[in-house]
């Protein structure tokens, strides 16, 4: 009877050390899957860290490409300007004359109206922005006039 005790026993213990070893595996179990989670989550977050970084640098990238194509814009305007200022060809001396005067007259106006601004009005921006205005007329009229040196041969 002694044995059939001990094996009912044995039986027993085994069984609640099987029951015992799957709870532990599931703590276990529960603690792995909390770890993944972390890291899931850490990884996830690294992604998005990662694609904001690619949207800024997309977004850098195209500013960029519109600042190069607004300069690109403003040299062949300028470029243009002196093709046409070049191509007046063959017309009397005083038609060319007074082609050449324009720009000059102009400025002289642009300044003049500037100081007519400048001694007139009360708000100091309004004067401001028309001497801004005026510089920026001037530069671009005749900032790229100067003669060009020789070319070495």
């Amino acid at each position: 009877m002694a044995d059939v005790m001990a094996l009912g026993f044995e039986a027993a213990s085994g069984g609640l050390f099987g029951i015992f070893g799957t709870a532990l595996g599931r703590v276990a179990g529960f603690f792995e899957r909390r770890q993944t989670h972390s890291q899931e989550q850490a990884r996830w977050g690294h992604e998005y860290k990662l694609h904001e970084l690619n949207m800024q640098a997309r977004s850098q990238e195209t500013e960029m490409e519109l600042a190069l194509v607004a300069q690109s814009g403003s040299w062949a305007g300028l470029e243009a300007s002196i093709k046409a200022d070049a191509g007046i060809g063959k017309a009397s001396q005083w038609v060319v004359n007074i082609l050449r005067l324009v720009r000059p007259a102009l400025t002289l106006l642009l300044w003049g109206i500037t100081a007519w601004i400048f001694l007139r009005t009360q708000n100091e921006a309004i004067a401001e922005a028309a001497v801004f205005a005026a510089t920026a007329a001037t530069l671009w009229w005749f900032g790229d006039r100067a003669p060009k040196p020789a070319k070495a041969a």
